[in-house]
């Protein structure tokens, strides 16, 4: 059954390939339509987390928003079908880094550096674009499939122009490992924590919510510069990538400034577009109690930071 799934898969994903973008972007607009209006996909969770953050939009803004939101994830969902088909040729053609000599000064120190990213239009083609643009070697942190089909043909197609991918559960080893080269990793860091008691409590748009601790942690302890990675969508099917230095010397930094700054860096471009953010994550799905413990949590983390530098 399973081995029928993935070949069923691999058909229609094949078929998408070989159609030309004007048909491919008429199905998107279909699917915005479907997912919108007919199966009203997570609509709850998007209206909820729309008027959470832009308290002072009209209603009839909001749905314009909501209703880009949808055209945005059907763009995205089909283009990263057609990219694992796409052509080295065709994905520089379609997603541009605009300044990679940002990290020229890092890679002649031999420095790895982190690159902060989120969930921000088309982030599946800079995983295929980033690694032929840039100095480094690209390194992605991804979590896998449990359809070990399906993510051995994914690994193999993400990874061909040169990115290197990491499972999730081997981020940790990664990082202690010994590099033969720099190497740029790429962090996706804007969804919601699992683990409470290693959380951060940051401020995002105005409301307390719960952060991932994974860039400050690994940024704290490696002491590599942190980059943010501001992908913008030019026109439909055609991406830009803006290098943004965020901090230099990460171990230098307070507990939870490398957080708040990166959570205030997504903010920022989020509010300029809000349309291509993935509203249907539950991002603020934290009771006021769980907030509570969470800052109880990073107060003890304080304190035993403050002990361990007064030895």
């Amino acid at each position: 059954m399973r081995k029928a799934g993935y070949f069923a898969i691999r058909i229609f994903s094949g078929f998408i390939g070989i159609l030309p973008f004007f048909i491919l972007y008429g199905m998107a607009d279909f699917t915005a339509l479907v997912l919108h209006y007919v199966i009203g996909y997570r609509k709850k969770v998007v209206r909820s987390n729309l008027i959470k953050c832009f308290p002072e939009k009209s209603n009839k803004e909001l749905r314009r928003i909501e209703r880009k939101f949808y055209r945005n994830l059907s763009d995205i969902a089909i283009e990263s079908v057609k990219g694992i088909y796409m052509s080295k040729k065709q994905i520089q053609k379609s997603f541009k880094v605009l300044n990679p000599e940002a990290l020229n000064s890092f890679y002649e120190k031999n420095k790895s550096i982190l690159a902060l990213a989120s969930h921000y239009t088309n982030w599946e083609w800079g995983i295929l674009a980033v690694d032929f643009q840039i100095p480094h070697q690209a390194v992605s942190i991804y979590k896998p499939m449990h359809f070990k089909e399906m993510e051995d043909f994914s690994f193999r197609r993400r990874s061909r122009f040169g990115m290197k991918l990491v499972g999730i559960k081997e981020t940790k080893a990664f990082f202690a490992e010994k590099k033969d080269q720099p190497a740029c990793t790429i962090l996706a860091a804007d969804q919601h924590p699992n683990d409470n008691k290693n959380s951060i409590v940051v401020d995002f748009f105005n409301i307390e919510t719960a952060a991932l601790h994974g860039p400050e942690a690994y940024g704290r302890i490696t002491g590599m510069p942190l980059v943010y990675f501001d992908i913008q969508r030019v026109k439909r099917g055609h991406y830009t990538l803006k290098i943004i230095q965020l901090f230099d010397n990460p171990k230098e930094t307070q507990f939870g400034e490398i957080t708040q700054k990166y959570m205030s860096q997504v903010e920022e471009i989020i509010r300029r577009k809000p349309e291509n953010w993935l509203w249907s994550h539950k991002r603020w799905k934290y009771s006021t109690k769980t907030i509570e413990k969470i800052k109880q949590y990073n107060q003890e983390r304080i304190q035993k930071e403050k002990e361990k530098s007064n030895l």
